[in-house]
Parts: C-alpha cells; structure tokens; sequence
C-alpha cells in the first residue's frame, strides 16, 4: 500500500468550489476534518461523513484541510487549486526523420502515475509516441519511443531513449511503474535493447547496435498490411521490423532515471535465442515476421499479497508467454514463467490473450492471479481455467455482480469459431464459468459495463454485438444501448458510473436512453486513433472520485480533470484497493481498459 498524503484540491465549479482530499485506508475511526480558506475556518461542525466540502462564496483564495481527532487539530493539507484543469506543462521532443527519410512528430500517448521520490504524492511517466509508429501487421520504419517522468507542476524529472532497436507501436512498449522493491519510491520497468538510454545518459548493451530490417519480404497468409503479388501471394515487408538481436529487461530508479539492473528478457524470441531465422519464428509464434512474436502485453501483481511483481508476456494469438520478475536487493530475478505449449500445460492455453490483460484476486487468497483475456493463471504461474473462447480487444473484470460470490469478467471476442458465436460473454472469474452470452456472427470488437442504471442491481453490460442493454444476469432491460463502449469512470456525485469516450464524459440517462455530457474536454485529443483512450483515468487526488488525463492539443501540455460536483458519499481512495492500484499501472498496456476496483460501487452498495 502506498503512503499517500492527503491529495487535497480545491476545484472551481458553478456553485462555489469543491474542497475535496483522500481518505485513506490507514485512517483511524472517527477521523474528521476543518476546512480552511485564507487561515479561516469554514465548516461549523468538523466533517466526518464525506471527504468533500463545497465553499459557495469561493473565489481566489488558498485553501487546506486539517485533521481532527477527538476534537484537537492535527495535521494539514494544502489544496492544490484546480480551474477547469490543472496544466502539466510539458518538454515537448523535436521530431526527426525515420532511416527512409519520413519526418515525424511527437504526440504525448499513454501515461502512468507512481510517487517517484517517496514525498506521497504522484509523479507522472508519460510515453511520448512517434507520429510514424506502426502496427505489427505493417512494415516501417518509426522514430524512438521516448518515457518522460513529471512532477504535477511540470517539472521533467529525467527522459529515457527506448532507442532504434524498439520499435514504435501500441503493441510493444508496455511500461510498469511501482514500488518494486519497498523502498517508498517507484521504479520504472520495461523492454529495452541495445541503444536504450537512460535518465543518466547511459546506455544499456552496444551504442552501435542496429538490428533494424532493412528490407526483405515473405509469403503469409495475413491480409492486414500485406501486398499482395500479381500471381495471388500475400507478402509481409520486413523492412523497420526488428525479428533479430538481443532484447532486455531493465529496470529504472523512479526519482532518476537511472539504470539499476538489466536482464535478458525473459520470453525470447526464438527457441533457442534471439536470432532465429524466418521458419523457427513461425513455427514459434505462427508467423515469420515478428506480427505474432511482437505482441508483448504487462501489468503488476502482488503474487503474494505483499510485493508487488512486474508481468511481462508475449504473444497471445497462437503461443502465450508469461514471465513474473521481482525486483529486490538491486536485482531484478525471474518468479516463474509460463509457456502455453510447454509440456505439462493443458490444452487449450494458447490463442487466448487479449490486446490487454487485467490482475485480480480471483479466488480470494489475498493474492493476485493474471486475466489473460479467455484464460486466467494462478498466482504461482500455473493454469487456472480457460473458457477456449480465444482473443478478444476488451474485457472488464470486478465486482459486477453484487448478488454472487467472487468476481465476474465481462469481455469481447473475435473468433467466432472458437467462441462458438458467442460474440460477449459474462465469465465467473473464479472458475471460468460462462454464466450468460450475446450471439455474433463476427468479430465483436467493443463491449463495455458498469452500473450505469439504478433501476436494476450490479452492473449493466452492452457490446457492439447486440443493440440492446442487458443487467448482470443477461436479461433484457432495455433495446437502446449506449454508443459508448470504451472508458468508465466515476465523476459526478452518485454511485453510478460514467461514460469516458474520446474527450468527453457523459452519464447514462435510463429514461431518455442517450447520454447526457457532463464535461466536454474542449482542446485536448484522446489517443491511439479508433481507440479514443485518455492518457490515463485513476483516482488521483482528491476524494474517491475519479480523473482524467489528457494531452492539449497541441502536445505541449496535460490536462487533468476533476470533478467540481460534491458527493456524500464516503469512500477510501481507490489507489488503496490492490485490484484498481494494479489497474493502473496495467492500463497504458496495449487496447487501454478502464480500472476496477475488487469490491461493488454502484447503487445498493454496503455502507
């Protein structure tokens, strides 16, 4: 559990300003709080029942909050001051030309957050994406992928050069960011190469390394992105793609940027090494030109209970490979590893991942087991269960159903054959048990679900499958359905949630069967084209609710949102719930997926 201070913010909004600060897990019973604008107090009695005051005559002014307990004053807590947004300014990359001569620019992409130097409260790690990143399916040259660490008034901690030897592109830099090792200060770890630089400047392997193809094709049988010849072949370029060379693991000091350990990764490429030819990446991953063996996903999970282990995996539409590593001592050491066609390993494990993966206690030891899409492994590294249902690009997995034990896992799929046209399904998340389904004839590329009607209990769930919005149990409630499938979020004052889609967040309105826009995001730009992510959502400060963060417009800032509408209701920060804090640091993995906390937030929840 991080030590977190108070967060407190002090937000603009039409009816006076939202004074708004954490509850924290480690809060004794009975704590309560005085507000404070300019040195006066505002509250008459101290406030116990919310985390939330509003000032209707505030204006400029600096505020704070102060703890109470057994009627004496403690510690205070300076409100950071929100109008609108507060701006991140950002140092912004020059651009360049790709080996072919193709200029690019750079777009502020996916970020984290982590308290870096151990003062309590976040730092931001931001990847910088280069406008010439490609897809697996696609050759090409791209730019370097660059990680940036930010304190909250813009300050640039350190940049580190993932180098020419990582390619640009969603599907291969996954960054995790925690506190690895104990200390009170987070760690980055990533992939990295031959080239990589560091916050320091240092480089990790060979500086002259180049083990970027040039140029070169071969026959497959994927449509996307290939060519296809007068005489009916399709053929994949293999020029930008990177299929030889070492590939590393390394980790980072959080408040520096330096490297503290680098290993090899733990998933090679090839049987036997990093440089296997054509015929033995196909025979490994099922295909020869790095479109399978590149699919790389992470997240974080405390195996334990205790630490938490960063998860590193590779591939998930053929073989699947998961590693656990720990970082101790100033060493990053393997946990275990999982290969779906190792011996010993049960059929059908392979062609399971999705474009994301999702951590949880799913069996209730107080460890976190790995989601992996339509398979889930236990917390030592060995199967669980497997639906066979194969790949899909979104999935959600908490609480949805209040009225059952345990966890369910609302997802997507895209093989229609192996999910037997089951275009959506509700899984028990404990036993991979399919408790209700939508029919498809094809790839349901969208699905999304939270309680966003207080008529009916637990969570409701719609996909791009059916027009219709089903309860948790999969019945019919209504034949409209929202067009939003991506983002949730909490935002305004009651326990239903949020839709978060491009740049706006809108509420689900049960009546009218449309959404209402509560915040419309004017210049800002979501991210990953179609996919239409912020840069991050999580509860970041403030009370329980949640922010979120997007690039300007123009990349040279962020801006985070946090809601100026009160609540009164009263819950812990969700960064100390172990499912929703492993949730982001997962979330910049791949097909971005909202957070979830391991417990019910919706109408009917348990005081």
């Amino acid at each position: 559990m991080e030590k977190l201070d108070r967060g407190t913010v002090a937000v603009r909004g039409r009816d006076g300003t939202l004074v708004s600060w954490r509850s924290l897990a480690t809060d004794a019973p009975g704590l309560a709080f005085n507000v404070y604008r300019d040195g006066k107090k505002l509250n008459g009695e101290p406030v116990a029942t919310s985390t939330n005051y509003v000032d209707t005559a505030g204006g400029a002014g600096s505020y704070e909050v102060r703890e109470v307990v057994n009627g004496a004053e403690g510690a205070a807590s300076k409100a950071l001051a929100i109008d609108g947004f507060l701006t991140v300014p950002l140092q912004r990359p020059a651009g360049g030309k790709t080996a072919d001569g193709k200029e690019y620019t750079y777009n502020a992409n996916d970020a984290s957050v982590a308290d870096l130097d151990g003062d309590g409260q976040y730092e931001i790690v931001l990847k910088w994406d280069p406008s010439e990143s490609k897809d697996n399916c696609c050759a090409g040259f791209t730019g370097n992928v660059l990680l940036d660490a930010y304190r909250l008034d813009g300050t640039l901690l350190w940049r580190v050069d993932l180098g020419r030897n990582i390619r640009a592109g969603a599907h291969y830099t996954q960054f995790q960011v925690a506190d690895y090792d104990g200390d009170g200060k987070a760690e980055l770890i990533v992939k990295t190469a031959d080239g990589t630089r560091d916050g320091a400047g240092r480089i990790i392997g060979d500086a002259g390394a180049n083990w970027v193809s040039g140029s070169g094709e071969i026959e497959q049988s994927d449509r996307t992105g290939s060519r296809l010849t007068d005489d009916g072949k399709l053929m994949a370029g293999f020029m930008g793609r990177i299929v030889k060379g070492p590939e590393y693991l390394s980790v980072f000091e959080g408040a520096t940027g330096r490297v503290l350990d680098t290993i090899p990764y733990p998933s090679k490429r090839g049987e036997d090494g990093d440089n296997p030819g054509a015929d033995a990446l196909k025979a490994r991953w099922g295909d020869g030109y790095a479109n399978r063996s590149d699919r790389h996903l992470a997240g974080t999970a405390w195996l334990d209970g205790k630490h938490p282990s960063a998860i590193f995996a590779r591939g998930y539409y053929a073989r699947t490979t998961i590693a656990a590593v720990d970082f101790a001592g100033g060493k990053l050491r393997q946990r275990w590893y999982f290969d779906s066609e190792a011996a010993g390993v049960p059929q059908g494990y392979s062609g399971q991942g999705n474009h994301q993966l999702s951590v949880a206690d799913l069996d209730g030891d107080g460890r976190h087991e790995i989601l992996y899409g339509a398979m889930a492994l236990d917390d030592d590294g060995k199967p669980l269960w497997t639906t066979g249902m194969g790949h899909g690009d979104a999935m959600h997995v908490g609480d949805l159903d209040p009225t059952r034990p345990g966890l369910e896992k609302w997802g997507v799929h895209e093989n229609m054959q192996m999910a037997q046209n089951r275009g959506a399904a509700m899984v028990d998340a404990r036993t991979g048990e399919v408790l209700w389904s939508t029919p498809a004839t094809k790839d349901t590329g969208r699905g999304a679900t939270g309680d966003i009607d207080p008529r009916f209990p637990g969570a409701e769930a719609w996909s791009a499958a059916s027009p219709n919005l089903f309860d948790v149990k999969g019945n019919v409630i209504a034949s409209t359905r929202p067009a939003q499938m991506n983002f949730m979020m909490w935002w305004d004052g009651d326990l239903q949630r949020e839709l978060l889609d491009g740049t706006k967040v809108s509420k689900w309105n049960w009546q009218s069967g449309s959404a209402d826009v509560l915040l419309d995001a004017q210049g800002t730009a979501s991210n990953n084209g179609t996919k239409s992510n912020p840069a991050l959502s999580a509860d970041l400060f403030g009370d329980w609710r949640e922010e979120v963060i997007w690039r300007a417009a123009d990349n040279n800032s962020l801006r985070i949102y946090s809601t100026s509408i009160p609540t009164t209701h009263k819950l812990t920060t969700l960064m100390h719930d172990p499912q929703y804090r492993a949730a982001i640091a997962w979330q910049n993995t791949a097909y971005n997926q909202p957070p979830w906390p391991s417990y019910y937030i919706g109408e009917g929840m348990p005081k």
